[in-house]
Formats: C-alpha cells, structure tokens, sequence
C-alpha cells in the first residue's frame, strides 16, 4: 500500500510539472501537442508512431527498463505472456538482445519465436509501467504479474493497482501513454 501511495503521490508531482511547463507554452505549441492534429501534420523534429515501430523493427536502441545486468522484465519470459497467459522465468541458457536488452526466454522454441519477430513481443514503452507511463513518469515494475496482452501487444504495469487503472479505460489510456512515450523515450 505504501509503494501504491507512493507511486501515486509521484505520478501526481510528475504531473503537476508537466501542466505547469505547458501552461506557459503558446496556443500554436498547444495545438501540436495533440495527438489528432500531430497524425494530420508530419512534423521532422516530433517522433511519430511510425518511427518508433521503424525503430522497433531495425532493433535500434531505446529507452528500456533493465537491471543492472542488461535484462529486462526482470528475466520472464516476454513470449510466455501470449503463449501461456502468465509469466514464466527466463533461463540465461535461452537468451537474445533486442534494442539493447537482454531478453531471457524459457525454451528455445520461445526463445525461436522472439528471434523471428522481436517487435511482436517486445513490451510497450520499453517495460515501464504502462500507466506510469500514461501519467508522464517512467515506473519500474514490482514484479511480473502486472500485465496486460491487448490487442497482440504487452502491457506490464508497476502493480495490481496500476495495472487495474490502467485497464479502466485501455483505448484511452494507450493514446495517452503513446503520446507521453514519444517524449519520455525522447534521446
């Protein structure tokens, strides 16, 4: 509950500094902000979804979520979560690097079906916490069982908590979160 409230009163301070600088920011900066009006407009300097899944399929670098050892999701397996719904630990035996991370996997065959298509099972937002990430802040994840696989794609959340927010309004919540990850992930 502490880590919760913790989470909470960090995601609010977060916030809070990000209205504040774009309260000062003009109506013309305003307008493209705005993820409707940004799809219309292709804006060189503004990373658009496009680039980041361009990015995501070369296997580029981005901003991830590791440990101290290079690997991310604290060593599950990332295609677990759509073969078998939950996370299963990974085994350094079966191992990949994919934008900068080092993946571990269960099996060869999972670890197989990663190399094929790394971008298919990759986490979103670089295995932030997903809601953290709609509110602006980049979380670290308490443990593996905060996910969500929505529409072919990995959503882990910091925690039971974040993660049932972050399934309350999900469309919405991924715009949202898309949006914030072109800044946060931002070189």
């Amino acid at each position: 509950m502490n880590r919760l409230l913790c989470f909470i009163t960090t995601a609010c301070i977060a916030a809070v500094v990000i209205l504040a600088g774009n309260s000062s920011v003009g109506a013309s900066d305003t307008q493209a902000l705005d993820p409707a009006k940004r799809a219309s407009e292709k804006r060189p300097d503004i990373a658009t979804e496009d680039d980041f899944q361009n990015a995501a399929k070369s296997g580029s670098t981005t901003k991830v979520n590791v440990d101290s050892q290079g690997v991310i999701v604290k060593g599950y397996d990332v295609v677990a979560y759509f073969k078998e719904g939950r996370p299963v630990k990974g085994n350094p035996a079966f191992e990949s690097t994919y934008q900068g991370a080092t993946y571990l996997f269960a099996s060869s065959v999972d670890k197989a079906d990663f190399d094929k298509d790394p971008a298919k099972y990759a986490p979103r937002y670089g295995a932030f916490c997903s809601y953290g990430v709609t509110m602006g802040v980049l979380a670290d994840l308490e443990g593996p069982d905060a996910f969500a696989v929505y529409k072919g794609k990995l959503y882990l959340c910091g925690n039971q908590g974040a993660l049932k927010e972050f399934k309350t309004n999900i469309d919405s919540n991924i715009v949202k979160a898309d949006t914030n990850w072109r800044l946060l992930a931002a070189p």
